[in-house]
């Protein structure tokens, strides 16, 4: 088996399950993470690394409109997003 991926070209090589492990951890770092993310996404040393990162991309940009719309929905229907604890407690 290992000597069909000595065959392939390292730009092709494929990421191994712990190396997409890895990079879920390295993209949750809060700045550097979103720095290297932007870099592999652009990146071309390893078509897969890169289709990751730009999938990694997409769905934080998802994750990030949905929470807009979520809190514009809420503040527009006029649920307040702050607790107020001493309105509780006079009552």
């Amino acid at each position: 088996m290992s000597n069909l991926n000595e065959n392939i070209p390292e730009q092709y090589k494929p990421i191994s399950a712990w190396g997409y492990v890895g990079y879920q951890i390295l993209f949750s770092i809060p700045l550097v993470g979103f720095i290297l993310l932007i870099v592999f996404a652009v990146s071309d040393s390893n078509i897969n690394r890169r289709n990751f990162a730009r999938s990694y991309f997409c769905v934080l940009l998802l994750t990030i409109l949905i929470v807009i719309i979520t809190i514009v929905i809420l503040m527009l229907t006029g649920v307040s997003l702050s607790f107020n604890l001493p309105n509780i407690m006079n009552q």
